[in-house]
């Protein structure tokens, strides 16, 4: 991988509003939440919410925002124009979890760009989101390149035969503790607990290590991701 091949910065924040914020009225939240957005909005050249509960008890919402990778200081801006965001919205949020991580092309695969790759800046994102950290073994980095490029291919060939789910990979070796976080969209969340159940049986689940916890969002249609 080369810095070239990097193409953007992708970051998700897990969000649990405060019992503060639940005292507020209805009006006050929305203000309060609407702000806070639009602050965000211009830290990042695109956001997106998703509703996290009640799909696990430890965020109510997911703040995915993406920036461009190409400065060298990028990370340094964006991370002081999150945390500028936020400030004021501190006694109304906590921070439950956050994975982030650079977009390259995979160096398994020869296509330019794949039919099912999701652009990080795309706004035609599924209903649904699936992300989660994840960890290979060392056996996995142990074995030949040419090792690793068959279990690939299998685990390639498996994931085309579900055209309807798109999926991002994000590098975060050295930054976090994991190596990477897979990022996927779909509007149908069965077809994705099809694809991961038959990719449990491939080769390659031989060298996870881990791949949890998943966190599972939706876009809600019945009004703003913060109101429950």
């Amino acid at each position: 991988m080369t810095g070239a091949e990097t193409t953007a910065l992708c970051h998700f924040a897990f969000v649990r509003f405060t019992r503060d914020y639940w005292k507020l009225t209805d009006a006050d939240r929305d203000d309060r939440r609407d702000l806070w957005l639009s602050d965000l909005a211009r830290a990042a050249r695109t956001i997106d919410v998703y509703q996290i509960f009640p799909a696990a008890d430890d965020a109510d919402v997911c703040v995915w925002c993406c920036v461009e990778a190409g400065p060298e200081d990028a990370a340094a801006r964006f991370f002081d124009a999150f945390t500028r965001a936020c400030a004021p919205m501190r006694p109304y949020i906590e921070f439950t979890s956050i994975l982030w991580g650079y977009a390259k092309r995979s160096q398994y695969s020869s296509a330019t760009r794949s039919a099912q790759a999701l652009d990080p800046f795309a706004t035609d994102r599924g209903q649904y989101l699936v992300v989660y950290p994840f960890v290979k073994t060392t056996e996995w980095y142990l074995k030949s390149r040419e090792e690793r490029q068959q279990i690939m291919n299998d685990h390639m060939r498996i994931g085309k035969q579900y055209p309807e789910i798109s999926q991002l990979l994000l590098y975060s070796t050295g930054l976090q503790d994991q190596e990477f976080v897979p990022v996927y969209t779909m509007d149908r969340l069965e077809c994705f607990s099809d694809l991961v159940a038959e990719l449990r049986g491939s080769e390659g689940r031989r060298y996870t290590l881990r791949d949890w916890p998943v966190r599972v969002g939706w876009r809600p249609t019945g009004g703003p991701a913060a109101r429950r």
